[in-house]
């Protein structure tokens, strides 16, 4: 039952990030630091207390960053950039295309601050573009996890992955509920509880947003299927394709803008096998503003009760 997932704190992503980018260093010399004057947003201080030679500030010049970092990779380094989400995609993206993705280079671009809850910084920081603008450069491997604990794992786990990864992530506390030192699969869908009457699919802090919507609908006796879609690319169509064979009916949650994200893949998928009635939880068409975290997702309507009314129209619709 959706009730029986139960937070073991609270924390922010990026420190997860902070925590994985330390492991990974551990367990492979080739893996180096690079960032655009955020070391402390970054959560990098262990790293580089524990490894200063394998840390390269590059100032506030994040094109020249990615560039520093398809160098690196020539000569054998994994690079992890770090810098906001805003900076790390819409600022560099033509760096991307062509030093990274268009050449394959083995380069982890990890982005925090993403997303509404960003916050007070507003609406040139809060970047609801990015996830689409990643997935649709060739070779690009996208990952939204959803926690403290799941960022860990999967900034841990993309030091192994042949090839470009963009790596999302957020600033503020959020509640941990994934378990600690899991493993972390690339391409694998987590479902978090099965049901049989609608699919929940989310990524990033909206995934917690579902448990909690997930909670009261199963209260109003539906079955709840909820499944986190940390790899946004390559997408796990058959966990998707199973699951709403047998929901027939599905919400998709993330903190981007509905065009070009998540729930794009998703419908991609279900219009190609079996088309079924689909909400859409994320902003639309439109850019942030400054304000607390929270209450910026309930004024774009990325809240909890958002969800839950979106599931009982996507519902309504499979009974029509």
């Amino acid at each position: 039952m959706v009730k029986d997932i139960q937070i073991l704190n609270e924390k922010e992503t990026r420190g997860g990030f902070g925590e994985g980018i330390l492991e990974a260093g551990r367990r492979n010399p080739n893996v180096v630091a690079l960032t655009a004057d955020l070391l402390g947003s970054m959560k990098l201080q262990a790293f580089i207390k524990e490894f200063p030679e394998r840390f390269v500030q590059c100032g506030i010049a994040e094109a020249n960053m990615i560039g520093v970092a398809a160098g690196l990779t020539i000569g054998g380094k994994i690079p992890y950039t770090t810098t906001f989400a805003n900076f790390s995609t819409g600022r560099v993206y033509d760096q991307i295309r062509q030093s990274v993705a268009y050449s394959g280079k083995n380069v982890k671009i990890c982005a925090s601050h993403a997303g509404l809850t960003l916050g007070e910084d507003g609406a040139t920081h809060q970047i609801l573009e990015d996830i689409g603008m990643m997935k649709m450069l060739p070779g690009m491997t996208v990952i939204v996890p959803c926690d403290f604990n799941q960022t860990k794992a999967a900034t841990i786990a993309i030091a192994d992955h042949e090839g470009p990864v963009y790596l999302r992530f957020g600033r503020p506390k959020w509640p941990n509920f994934t378990p600690e030192n899991q493993e972390f699969q690339i391409g694998k869908a987590q479902v978090l509880n099965e049901g049989t009457d609608i699919t929940l699919f989310a990524c990033g802090h909206l995934v917690w947003k579902c448990v909690e919507a997930g909670r009261i609908l199963e209260e109003k006796g539906y079955s709840v299927e909820l499944i986190n879609i940390h790899t946004i690319k390559p997408l796990d169509e058959a966990a998707v394709l199973k699951s709403i064979t047998k929901t027939r009916c599905a919400v998709t949650a993330e903190e981007h803008n509905v065009l070009g994200g998540l729930g794009d893949s998703i419908a991609q998928v279900a219009a190609r096998h079996l088309p079924i009635p689909i909400e859409y939880i994320g902003t639309h068409d439109t850019f942030g503003e400054s304000g607390k975290p929270t209450e910026l997702l309930t004024k774009y309507g990325l809240d909890t009760p958002d969800i839950v009314a979106a599931a009982e129209k996507a519902l309504a619709r499979k009974k029509g």
